[in-house]
C-alpha cells in the first residue's frame, strides 16, 4: 500500500461510496439539523474525533475522555491548561508562562484539532494562553488516532469542539474577579436571525497580573459564527475566532534547580527570571467554512475549509549557569527577539452512510485531507552592547532591572513549509449481533521542504496507517472492546550514507471494557493498553567526534509504555456529578523521559447540588501525581561530595480547588472558587532542566446572567 498512488485510492474510496448512495437514492431526505448542544454534567455520550461514524462512547474501541461545558463552568477552566489537567491521562508540562507541552502515555501529546479538522503542533508545543469560552467542549482521544491524523505521537488527540448557535435565543454575561488583579468578562450570545439563518457571537476580555514578579497578561477573545439552511438538505456555515494574548514579564526558560555543590534550590514561588521589559505577544486568527449536505436519510457530505494564522513578536530574556549556594552569584543573562510568522490551510471532506451487506447493517465513512503549513520565524541577539549577556545578580535579589539589548545580531532563523495529502476511510460491521468490527485506514502523503536554523528539513514520506478494532457487547450496557492503529512522524537525520532515515513509526493495542449505569447517565470503563515507537534518530558512534553538521545518526528503539486506566464520568446520584480518572503506567526505552513523567496520574471532579438549600451546589477538583526527577550530571571538582550525582526531585502532591455557587435567581448566578487550597509548593514540570513553581492558593468570584 506504501506506494500505491494517492488518487486511485481516493477515486476507489468514492466511487464505492457513490455506489452505495445510489443505490439508496429513493430514500427519503432527511432535513439537517445542525445546533449547538449543551452537555448537561461530567458525562458525554458522544464524540466526533474518533472516528466519524455515529458512535456513542461505549461503542468506540479506544479510550476517550470528553471536558464539558458544565465542568469547565464550575470550576472555572479558562484557559486548555487547566481544562486538560482535569483529562484523564493528560500531563501538562508548564515549562514556562507562555509555552507548554502536553504528555499522554509517555509521549509528547501534538495533535490539536478543531471539530476533527488540525495538523500537528509546528514546534510541538503550544504558545500562549488559549481560552476555553468558545468551546462547547474538549474531547481526548488516547492512543494513536491513526484514522483522523496518523502523523504525529501515539499519545492522544486532542479535539476542540466549536460552540455553534443554538435554537432559541440564549445569552449570557460572565463577569470574573480575582486574586492578583484578575478581571474578566465574557459574553456569550446565540439567535437565530431568519428562519434558516442563525448566528452566535463570543467575546472574552481578561487581564491579570500574577504571582511571578512582574508577570501580566492582557487576553482578547472574540469568536462568531454564521449558518444558514440553503435548502432542507444543505447547511453552510462561515465563522472566525480571535485570540490575542500580550504577557509582559513572561519568562523564557525558568529557575535554576540545584547548586554547584549539587544540592536543591528552593525559591520563593513567586521568583521569575524575567526582565523588566520580557514581552510576548501571540495573536491567532482562524477562519473556518463548512459544508454539510445529505443525499438521502442514510448517506451524508461534509467538507470544511480552515485557514489559520499564528503571529508573535517576543523580547525574551533567559537565565542560565549554577548558582553558588552561599553567594547565588554564577548565573549570566542571554537575551533574544523571537518572531513567528505561522500559517495553516487545511483541507478536509468526507461521506458517510450505512449500507446493507449479508443481511445486516454497516456504516462506512470515506474521505479525502489536503493540508499545507508553512511557517517563518527568526531570532535576533545583541552580541555587540555588553547588553545581551549580562552578569545577574543574586537570583532572590532579582528585580528584572536590565538595560534592554538592541537586538541587531546573529540572525538565524527557520523557513519550513509541510504539506500533507490524505485519503481515509473507515467501516464498520455487524458480523454478529453482539459483535461490530471496525476497520479502516489512512493513506498520507507527507512532503516537508526548507531550513531550520541551518538544518535542511526535506523530507518525504508515504505512509498507509491501518486500524482495527472491535467491541462485543456482552450485555446491552456492557461491552469489551479492543483494538490496534499506528501512527508516523517524518524525520530529517542524515544516515551514514546520507540517506534521510525512514519515518519514526507508532503503534497503539489497547483492550478494556466499558459499561453505562443508571440509564446512560453514567458510563465507566478500564483499558489496559501497550504503545510503542520506534525508529528514532540516535547519533551513530562513528561520527561522535565529527562536527555537528557531519554528524550522522541510526534508527533506534524508541520510547515504549504500558499500564491502565479506570474512568468514570457523569451523574452518580440525582444530584451528584462526578468525573474520575486512574491512570498508572510504566515507561522504558528512555530513562530521561521515565524519571520527569509522573507514572500515576489522578484527576477527579464532583460537584453536589445540595437539596436542602435550593439553587446552592458545591464541588471540588484535585489532581494528584506520583514522583518525578531529573537527573542533572555531577557535581563539579572542589566540593567533598564531588562526583556525585546531581537529582531533582519534586515529591508527590495533589492541588486541591473547590467551588460553591448559588443561584441568585433563575437569571442570576454567583460562584466562589478557590483554589490550591492546601497551599501546596510544587514545581510544575521537569521536563526541562529548570523549572518554576506553581500558584500558590489562589481565589475567584464570578457572577452570571442568562437570558
Amino acid at each position: 500500500m506504501k506506494n500505491l498512488p494517492l488518487n486511485l485510492i481516493t477515486l476507489t474510496i468514492l466511487t464505492t461510496t457513490n455506489a452505495f448512495a445510489e443505490g439508496s437514492k429513493n430514500s427519503d431526505v432527511e432535513k439537517i439539523e445542525v445546533q449547538g448542544t449543551y452537555i448537561e454534567g461530567y458525562g458525554a455520550h458522544e464524540v466526533s474525533g474518533a472516528s466519524r461514524l455515529d458512535l456513542s462512547i461505549i461503542e468506540i474501541p479506544q479510550s476517550v475522555s470528553v471536558i464539558t461545558s458544565a465542568q469547565m463552568r464550575d470550576f472555572q477552566l479558562s484557559d486548555i491548561n487547566a481544562a486538560l489537567d482535569s483529562a484523564t491521562g493528560i500531563n501538562v508540562e508548564r515549562i514556562e508562562t507562555d509555552r507548554t507541552y502536553y504528555t499522554a502515555r509517555g509521549f509528547d501529546v501534538t495533535n490539536f484539532q478543531i471539530d476533527g479538522v488540525g495538523l500537528p503542533l509546528t514546534s510541538g508545543n503550544n504558545h500562549a494562553d488559549e481560552d476555553t469560552a468558545i468551546y462547547e467542549r474538549i474531547e481526548v482521544i488516547r492512543g494513536a488516532n491513526g484514522l483522523m491524523t496518523g502523523v504525529g505521537n501515539p499519545s492522544a488527540t486532542i479535539n476542540f469542539i466549536r460552540k455553534r448557535p443554538t435554537e432559541e435565543t440564549e445569552v449570557s454575561v460572565r463577569g470574573t474577579v480575582g486574586s492578583w488583579d484578575k478581571t474578566r468578562l465574557e459574553v456569550d450570545a446565540s439567535t437565530p436571525l431568519t428562519d434558516k439563518v442563525s448566528a452566535r457571537v463570543v467575546l472574552v476580555k481578561q487581564d491579570n497580573e500574577s504571582y511571578l514578579d512582574r508577570y501580566e497578561q492582557d487576553k482578547s477573545v472574540a469568536y462568531a459564527f454564521i449558518g444558514a439552511e440553503l435548502t432542507d438538505s444543505t447547511y453552510l456555515s462561515i465563522s472566525h475566532s480571535y485570540n490575542q494574548s500580550d504577557a509582559i514579564g513572561n519568562n523564557w526558560g525558568a529557575n535554576p534547580l540545584y547548586y554547584t555543590d549539587g544540592s536543591a534550590t528552593d525559591y520563593d514561588a513567586s521568583t521569575n527570571t524575567s526582565a523588566n521589559w520580557s514581552n510576548w505577544q501571540v495573536v491567532k486568527n482562524n477562519t473556518v467554512v463548512e459544508l454539510a449536505h445529505y443525499f438521502n436519510s442514510q448517506w451524508s457530505l461534509r467538507a470544511t475549509y480552515s485557514h489559520k494564522t499564528t503571529d508573535e513578536d517576543t523580547e525574551l530574556f533567559y537565565v542560565y549557569g549554577t548558582p553558588d549556594k552561599n553567594t547565588e552569584l554564577g548565573l549570566l543573562g542571554y537575551a533574544s527577539e523571537y518572531d513567528l510568522d505561522d500559517k495553516h490551510n487545511l483541507f478536509d471532506a468526507y461521506i458517510n452512510g450505512e449500507f446493507s451487506l449479508f443481511g445486516r447493517e454497516h456504516q462506512i465513512v470515506a474521505g479525502i485531507n489536503y493540508a499545507k503549513m508553512s511557517y517563518v520565524d527568526k531570532s535576533l541577539y545583541d552580541y555587540t552592547t555588553g547588553n545581551g549577556f549580562p552578569v545577574m545578580p543574586p537570583l532572590p535579589e532579582w528585580d528584572g532591572n536590565t538595560p534592554k539589548p538592541i537586538f541587531t545580531d546573529g540572525l538565524t532563523g527557520s523557513d519550513v513549509t509541510n504539506e500533507q495529502k490524505a485519503a481515509y476511510f473507515t467501516a464498520r460491521f455487524e458480523v454478529l449481533d453482539n459483535l461490530h468490527v471496525i476497520a479502516g485506514g489512512r493513506y498520507n502523503d507527507w512532503n516537508v521542504e526548507g531550513n531550520s536554523y541551518n538544518v535542511v528539513q526535506d523530507a518525504s514520506d508515504k505512509e498507509f496507517i491501518p486500524y482495527l478494532g472491535a467491541v462485543y457487547q456482552i450485555t446491552p450496557e456492557l461491552v469489551a472492546y479492543t483494538s490496534y492503529t499506528e501512527t508516523f512522524v517524518s524525520q530529517t537525520k542524515l544516515d551514514i550514507n546520507d540517506k534521510i532515515l525512514a519515518p519514526i513509526t507508532g503503534e497503539s493495542k489497547e483492550i478494556g471494557i466499558k459499561s453505562e449505569f443508571f440509564d446512560g447517565l453514567l458510563i465507566g470503563s478500564i483499558a489496559y493498553f501497550d504503545v510503542q515507537q520506534t525508529n528514532v534518530a540516535k547519533l551513530d558512534v562513528r561520527t561522535t567526534d565529527l562536527p555537528i553538521n557531519l554528524q550522522r545518526y541510526i534508527g533506534a528503539e524508541g520510547i515504549s509504555s504500558n499500564g491502565f486506566e479506570l474512568e468514570v464520568a457523569g451523574q452518580i446520584y440525582d444530584n451528584l456529578q462526578l468525573s474520575f480518572g486512574f491512570t498508572d503506567f510504566d515507561i522504558s526505552g528512555d530513562d530521561v523521559v521515565a524519571d520527569y513523567t509522573p507514572s500515576t496520574l489522578i484527576k477527579l471532579a464532583a460537584t453536589y447540588t445540595v437539596p436542602a438549600i435550593e439553587g446552592l451546589s458545591i464541588g471540588v477538583n484535585m489532581n494528584w501525581q506520583d514522583d518525578i526527577s531529573r537527573k542533572q550530571g555531577v557535581v563539579g571538582d572542589g566540593f567533598a561530595n564531588a562526583g556525585e550525582e546531581i537529582v531533582t526531585k519534586q515529591g508527590a502532591y495533589a492541588v486541591v480547588n473547590v467551588m460553591m455557587a448559588y443561584a441568585i435567581t433563575d437569571n442570576v448566578s454567583l460562584s466562589l472558587n478557590a483554589n490550591n487550597i492546601t497551599d501546596e509548593k510544587y514545581i510544575n514540570s521537569l521536563y526541562w532542566a529548570q523549572g518554576y513553581y506553581g500558584a500558590p492558593a489562589n481565589y475567584s468570584a464570578t457572577l452570571s446572567w442568562s437570558l
